[in-house]
């Protein structure tokens, strides 16, 4: 059973209080809950998209399959940041021994260890675009959490809500009433705007709702939420607050540029702020479907010829 400390710390990476855990100190090595805290830190710095920071606190030398795990990931991120591709390949082709490796005839390592290198494995194949390798090192039957959350994303990304609810309902018959499953409904809900939004908005308020939490990435997500809701201030307010805690998210913008554009801000301030999150953030989902829509709107003007008037 996980310590009480443990506990908590698991609870606040799956709620996103990244930069709680990276500012944790961690135990003594020799400590039963040091290698958990080393890798739920180096996670959430992978999380807030510093996997250098990541590298540095991953110790090279460990012979623990889940570290190992972690290590390839950060360096998966990082060579993605910086575009390289051989070091890319690299670090998958790691990922993908390890998870041969821990189905081998003795594998090392606990089973939580084992589940761990499928999820960061399933994470960066994911992450690749490999979705049918992902779901394969994941497991689509598995009965691990964590890989559930990672597979309902996959489904929710490539359009597959009903795959994802599929998983949901499954999970149901035998996790117990946990945290992560609660944020796995609600992610569906977000996504499929079933009950209006209603179940979804409540989790995350009873989340923000906890004194002890701070976490942007719940704000951002009640945000979107109360975007969809119709509820444009709110949903201002909430981004701003993320922004003041985790300035520069680039989610977090995108959301904002929305609830701009839907009367949260004045005309000019949303030409602003998407000026610049165009020039800094060029590759983004929002910038690239805005670009193609505008080139589709172009296409077809320029096809449309005008009748003649009616003397």
């Amino acid at each position: 059973m996980d310590s009480s400390e443990l506990y908590h710390i698991k609870q606040q990476f799956v709620l996103g209080a990244y930069k709680t855990i990276v500012s944790l100190a961690l135990p003594e090595p020799n400590s039963p809950t040091y290698t958990p805290t080393l890798l739920y830190q180096a996670r959430a710095h992978v999380a807030l998209n510093d996997p250098k920071s990541a590298l540095q606190v991953l110790p090279a030398d460990s012979d623990n399959v889940a570290v190992k795990a972690a290590t390839s990931l950060a360096k998966y991120v990082s060579a993605s940041q910086s575009a390289d591709k051989d070091a890319v390949d690299a670090a998958l082709e790691e990922l993908r021994d390890l998870a041969v490796e821990i189905e081998g005839d003795d594998p090392e390592g606990s089973e939580a260890e084992k589940a761990l290198v499928r999820v960061l494995a399933g994470t960066a194949f994911a992450r690749a675009g490999e979705v049918e390798e992902a779901l394969e090192t994941l497991g689509v039957d598995t009965e691990d959490l964590e890989a559930v959350a990672v597979i309902v994303h996959i489904y929710l990304s490539i359009n597959r809500p009903d795959l994802a609810r599929k998983q949901f309902e499954r999970s149901k018959r035998w996790a117990e009433d946990d945290l992560l499953l609660q944020l796995i409904e609600s992610t569906i809900g977000l996504a499929t705007g079933k009950d209006g939004y209603s179940n979804t908005s409540s989790f995350y308020t009873e989340q923000l709702g906890n004194p002890s939490l701070t976490s942007p990435h719940i704000l951002t997500a009640r945000g979107v939420t109360r975007i969809l809701r119709n509820e444009i201030p709110e949903a201002k307010s909430d981004l701003d607050e993320a922004l003041t805690q985790q300035e520069g998210d680039v989610e977090t913008l995108a959301a904002l540029v929305v609830a701009g554009g839907l009367g949260a801000m004045k005309k000019h301030e949303t030409e602003e702020l998407w000026t610049r999150f165009v020039s800094r953030h060029p590759d983004h989902p929002l910038v690239l479907d805005v670009s193609k829509k505008e080139s589709l709107f172009d296409e077809y003007a320029a096809k449309f010829v005008v009748p003649p008037s009616v003397a």
